[in-house]
């Protein structure tokens, strides 16, 4: 029995659904185009399984003073093509013509709401309770109209914003078929008693893999943290492997003071050396060309670029025989074909591994879809900031809304 409500738990036929998405997607700001429509598509299921609801969409699109701040208008002209049926984008949020049109609503209508981020009570009351978030003008608008809340915005899951758990004590507040996807597998992940359970952390967001480290290793999740990237490069030089002067400074650079992250470095090595796994050999671009060298030849003044060849081969068999894994982060610069090698070999390892396996983060998907092998793995997830949060145990608000919901409508229930 879960702590939150799904769409199963109702008979959703013919009834208003205020559902929230997370469609906030690259924008070319020359043009004005979407350039990524991947969270769409991941909210289809949850869509086509309200084609008999009248069903009302809010979403958000960047943030004031961004570039991409923009309309949902195009939004709306995606949707419409994905679902082959027309979806209707209206200019405003609450105002008396949108209140109007979502009265007029017949069965398998489906209207889109302006930006919800422009207007400000979705921004600014975001730190404060639930209590000041159902007084906004937001909730107090638009939650009489409707009978459900449905809340399928995984992505935005780390936000306490007002259209994300403002009306979670106004009507019953459901799960998305993805946000009830996402919540399933990656909670899976953390409970599954399936040994060896291994973790590949890489990538460039170093504070966030460092953070999933702490929580995995702390609370005996994972049996092994299997590193890349700038990821494995500060742990390297919270070894006191000099990684040279070009590297140092790119890492300054990339990741602002690296102090703090060197002292969390330092702080998993010192407890959990044996189960954090790091390179024996980094290739590097010496005159655009990849060349292998040992850790033993560091410092170097060249860039690195990806993990050796032996490094691979090393993951690759504490990889084999895992019964679950997850993976965040690509191996190193593998937008470069020459430095590749690592990103293909270790993904596609984890691809053929007879286990639980679940990826997620922009640059992980984005490799795992260049490569094929998004049907190899039991779960891709859409989150990026939110999977992070997710693994770290950090609060998730969104979740937090939807159990208290459940609480508030169970014996209500309709």
């Amino acid at each position: 029995m879960k702590d939150y409500f799904t769409m199963e738990d109702f008979d959703l036929k013919g009834k208003r659904v205020l559902l929230r998405l997370d469609l906030n997607s690259p924008i070319n700001t020359e043009t004005g185009e979407i350039t990524d429509i991947s969270r769409f598509i991941a909210h289809l299921d949850t869509l086509k399984n309200l084609r008999e609801s009248k069903v009302v969409i809010l979403a958000h699109q960047s943030r004031p003073g961004k570039k991409d701040f923009t309309s949902t208008k195009k939004h709306a002209e995606i949707l419409s093509k994905l679902l082959r049926k027309p979806v209707l984008h209206l200019d405003g949020l609450f105002e008396s013509f949108v209140i109007d049109k979502i009265k007029q609503m017949k069965d398998g209508d489906i209207i889109f709401l302006e930006n919800t981020r422009f207007y400000s009570e979705d921004v600014v009351l975001a730190e404060e309770p639930l209590s000041v978030q159902k007084r906004s003008h937001i909730v107090k608008k638009l939650a009489p109209l409707f009978d459900y809340f449905i809340n399928d915005a995984f992505a935005a899951v780390h936000r306490p914003q007002t259209t994300l758990v403002g009306f979670s004590e106004e009507m019953p507040n459901l799960a998305g078929i993805l946000m009830d996807r996402e919540i399933s597998m990656l909670s899976k992940f953390l409970v599954d008693d399936s040994r060896p359970k291994i973790a590949v952390l890489a990538g460039a967001k170093v504070d966030d893999s460092l953070k999933v480290a702490k929580n995995f290793l702390d609370k005996n999740i994972v049996d092994k943290i299997i590193t890349g990237g700038l990821v494995a490069n500060l742990f390297l030089l919270a070894k006191n492997i000099d990684l040279g002067v070009t590297n140092v400074e790119f890492l300054n650079r990339e990741l602002g003071d690296i102090k703090p992250l060197l002292e969390i470095c330092n702080y998993l090595l010192s407890k959990y050396e044996d189960k954090i796994e790091l390179p024996l050999d980094l290739a590097i671009n010496k005159n655009d060309k990849r060349e292998e060298i040992s850790i033993d030849n560091l410092p170097i003044e060249h860039s690195i670029m990806d993990i050796g060849f032996n490094t691979i081969e090393k993951y690759k068999g504490i990889l084999n025989g895992a019964k679950a894994v997850i993976l965040n982060g690509p191996m190193g610069v593998y937008e470069i074909e020459d430095f590749a090698l690592g990103t293909i070999e270790i993904f596609s390892a984890i691809a053929d591994l007879n286990a639980f396996k679940v990826a997620g983060g922009g640059h992980t998907i984005s490799a795992i879809a260049r490569m094929d092998l998004n049907k190899k793995f039991t779960h891709v997830s859409v989150g990026g900031g939110a999977l992070i949060n997710f693994l770290s145990g950090e609060p998730m608000p969104v979740i937090d809304a939807l159990k208290i919901s459940k609480k508030k409508f169970t014996e209500v229930k309709l």
